[in-house]
């Protein structure tokens, strides 16, 4: 005699319609929005700046390439190390 026994599949397609109702909603979760500003090599387009006044100025002129050579001493110096 052979006794064969069944498996319930009573849950399978609840399980499957579940993940085909989230999927869509996991999917939305990983898309961006195309807002992409073009831009033109060597044209500012945005609001004022105000750092652009001071390069004018010789005195920040100064101030950065003083900053800049303290930076640079430790290269300036560089001895090879054996």
């Amino acid at each position: 005699m052979v006794t064969t026994t069944s498996k319930k599949k009573g849950g399978r397609p609840l399980a499957m319609a579940v993940a085909l109702a989230f999927l869509p909603m996991s999917l939305t979760a990983c898309a961006e929005r195309a807002d992409v500003t073009l831009h033109e090599p060597g044209v500012y387009k945005g609001g004022a700046d105000p750092l652009l006044a001071k390069q004018e100025d010789p005195q920040h002129i100064e101030t950065l390439q003083e900053r800049f050579a303290k930076g640079q001493t430790d290269r300036s110096k560089a001895e090879s190390v054996q």
